[in-house]
């Protein structure tokens, strides 16, 4: 790779509710903009994966989630553009399904043991 940046670091997470079905968002910005995705965003400096999952739950959809944990990576280069990510999946269960702000929820059968 010509690029002298560095990876961009991001995490996303599953997470799902007591029905077993998981929040999608529309996405905002550049990258990827208007597709469906799972929340979440980048980690910050000093910041664990499980941290960074919370924060960005609650900061992109008013979400409270618990029983975190790592499901798989991805190392993603685009030589053209001169991008490198790395992406951190977690799984997460919703803390209170009771109160809800407007996410959308998707029907999965994937992850349904999670429950």
């Amino acid at each position: 790779m010509t690029s002298n940046k560095e990876p961009r670091i991001g995490v996303g997470v599953f997470v799902m509710n007591a029905e077993g079905k998981f929040v999608l968002g529309k996405r905002k910005g550049s990258h990827g903009a208007n597709t469906w995705a799972l929340p979440g965003g980048h980690l910050e400096f000093g910041e664990s994966f499980e941290t960074c999952s919370e924060r960005e739950i609650l900061e992109e959809t008013g979400l409270q989630i618990r029983d975190i944990r790592f499901l798989t990576a991805t190392n993603s280069v685009f030589e053209a553009e001169g991008k490198h990510y790395v992406t951190i999946f977690m799984a997460a269960v919703l803390s209170n399904d009771s109160d809800q702000p407007e996410v959308t929820l998707l029907g999965v059968t994937l992850l349904g043991a999670m429950k």
